[in-house]
């Protein structure tokens, strides 16, 4: 009775994960959750105060599918500031989460038998959108670092769109200006779309965040991607946004319309406030994450597990190849430390060797897991 389509998405890994996690908590077990992709922060309180307030306001009301004309202005502007992207309000489209906005891309820009390239471990909600809207993805090949090699040789003649999440989920791994430029070359010649996910944005380490979009001859084929939830620790009020080719915005804009309507009216009057007001909470949060990735990756190095040293977000994603692998590893972390994380294999194919850790957590929690993995792994 269900349609091909709708049969072809899978449950999401990393909410079955935490579900699991909240389940044995619930049941009275001690579970360290390391699955959850959410900063473990409280939204600050300027920005839940200017929600509150624009309820008692009355903004409780239907907006223009698009945005309230002044976070989308506050929008623009802030692409601009921060990632050298020339665009007005109207070329901006408010969503209810970047997830959402992802989704309707995807959507708008792919026909049935395009092919989409992720650069993978790739975060898991591309390929089922990818496949929802009739495509296939392609599987680039990385390198020890997660960087891109050989990316032309994935390019075909059904090749529509390129992915790019920098930082990524889950790697942590951040693309510099050579890749970039070299995506921005295929994309050019190939006269593909890039969709890049821009979420961590804010949320990076000794480096510079670069906007593909902010590239020549990327101003009419990237459609960039932002959002609250990981810099703003806004996940639950479901706020991003994109920007684009006004071709592509056309299609997002009517399917958003027939769809969700529109973002929460008095959680787009948030918004306005977490751009326009201080960024001190940002700074702090990102120096709180750096200081528990380099607690991380110092445990798992006594403990002998690779690495790689993230650039950004709030990932580790080591190798546990000779532990059984990452479906293993992640089954005996939850069933004998009581830790969750999420197995790298629901990342694509390349991340079967791995689990990913977020580093989500309270310095005290990361230390017991570590204190957790010793005993498992012995040693």
């Amino acid at each position: 009775m269900v349609s091909t389509r709708m049969s072809s998405i899978v449950d999401s890994p990393t909410m079955t994960i935490s579900a699991m996690a909240k389940k044995l908590t619930s049941a009275g077990l001690d579970v360290i959750d390391l699955g959850v992709g959410e900063p473990d922060f409280d939204t600050p309180k300027h920005i839940c105060d200017a929600a509150c307030e624009s309820i008692w306001r009355g903004d409780t009301h239907y907006t223009p599918s698009n945005g309230i004309a002044e976070l989308r202005q506050a929008i623009a502007e802030k692409f601009w500031y921060d990632n050298h992207i020339t665009v007005s309000s109207d070329d901006v489209i408010v969503t209810p989460g970047a997830k959402m906005a992802v989704f309707a891309a995807i959507q708008a820009t792919m026909d049935e038998g395009d092919e989409c390239v992720l650069i993978g471990p790739s975060w898991v909600s591309y390929e089922p959108c990818v496949t929802f809207a009739g495509g296939r993805v392609v599987w680039a090949d990385v390198d020890e670092e997660f960087m891109p090699h050989d990316l032309a040789e994935f390019i075909t003649d059904k090749t529509k769109l390129i992915i790019v999440n920098s930082p990524s989920n889950p790697t942590g791994s951040v693309l510099g200006a050579d890749v970039l430029r070299e995506i921005r070359d295929l994309v050019v010649d190939n006269r593909l779309y890039v969709i890049s996910d821009e979420i961590y944005e804010k949320i990076i380490y000794d480096r510079d965040h670069i906007s593909i979009g902010s590239l020549s001859g990327m101003e009419h084929r990237t459609i960039t991607i932002n959002g609250f939830s990981k810099a703003y620790a806004m996940t639950g009020w479901r706020l991003g946004y994109l920007t684009g080719p006004p071709e592509i915005l056309r299609w997002v804009g009517r399917l958003q319309s027939h769809s969700t309507s529109h973002a929460t009216t008095f959680v787009q009057r948030a918004g306005v406030t977490a751009l326009r007001s201080s960024q001190e909470m940002v700074g702090s949060m990102v120096a709180e994450f750096r200081t528990r990735r380099d607690l991380m990756i110092e445990g798992l190095s006594e403990l002998g597990m690779r690495c790689t040293n993230p650039g950004g977000a709030f990932y580790l994603f080591p190798d546990v190849s000779e532990y059984g692998g990452g479906d293993e590893f992640a089954k005996r972390m939850l069933s004998d430390a009581l830790i969750a994380v999420t197995p790298g294999s629901a990342f694509g194919p390349g991340g079967s060797n791995f689990v990913r850790i977020s580093y989500a957590a309270s310095q005290e929690r990361l230390k017991e897991s570590l204190e957790r993995m010793a005993k498992l792994v012995g040693a």
